[in-house]
């Protein structure tokens, strides 16, 4: 039997934790991804082959999950950088451009992946796509006071708009307490067109757009792993 989309994903994490090394200062992501990195590193804490290191956490959830392993963390505002960080990514272009908020924590991914050495983004091959917005919607960030017009705004850019909600059809709410909008733009031929344009308007707080910020990219698949690279910001 074939291994699934979370054996990759468990198999790309712990290659992207190899790139740590002692003393480091490391981001943590959101979702799947970033628990299995956590995980992994206070693994390698506890046995001595990592020594003084330090996360990072992009969420609440990553925060509770570093704290019952074990993992020291620090506060972002004490830092002047951080060295890495290992995150996921919802879709992948081949200029290693990317989507990401479908978990809901892109404001606070795209503060630490723009103070990251290096950032690193680990996929299963599923990921993988020529072009940006084939396979995901656009999250787009947004407070809750006047939210509708935000909708209408980001429709005249010729998005299909939909507000996120929980299960039980409540509006979904970020770690800041903002709102989520998914726009689907459809193939994205010029994404900073585009993000140029989302941002154009105030009560938008941020979009789920990744560009130029991804310096590696594992991509674990049914032919193992491979590690795609730009150069380091």
């Amino acid at each position: 039997m074939g291994k699934d989309v979370s054996e990759f994903k468990k198999e790309a994490s712990a290659y992207a934790v190899e790139l740590v090394e002692s003393g480091m200062v490391v981001g943590l992501g959101h979702g799947s991804t970033s628990i299995h990195a956590v995980r992994y590193l206070a693994e390698k804490l506890k046995t001595g082959k990592l020594r003084n290191v330090k996360g990072v956490p992009c969420s609440f959830q990553v925060e509770e999950e570093a704290m019952r392993y074990g993992m020291p963390l620090t506060r972002l505002e004490d830092l002047s950088s951080i060295d890495l960080t290992i995150d996921g990514a919802d879709e992948v272009d081949p200029n290693l451009n990317m989507i990401k908020g479908g978990g809901g924590a892109l404001l606070r991914e795209k503060i630490v992946a723009q103070i990251s050495r290096r950032e690193v983004i680990v996929v299963d091959e599923s990921k993988l796509s020529p072009m940006l917005g084939r396979k995901r919607p656009i999250p787009v960030e947004v407070i809750p006071f006047g939210w509708q017009f935000q909708h209408t705004y980001l429709q005249t850019l010729g998005a299909s708009v939909t507000v996120r909600r929980n299960a039980d059809k409540s509006l979904y709410q970020t770690d800041q307490g903002n709102l989520i909008l998914d726009c689907n733009f459809g193939p994205i031929a010029q994404p900073q067109h585009v993000a140029d344009l989302i941002r154009q308007r105030a009560g938008i707080v941020e979009h789920g757009l990744f560009l130029n910020l991804a310096t590696d990219v594992i991509v674990a698949g049914s032919e193992g792993i491979r590690h795609l690279k730009r150069e380091p910001k």
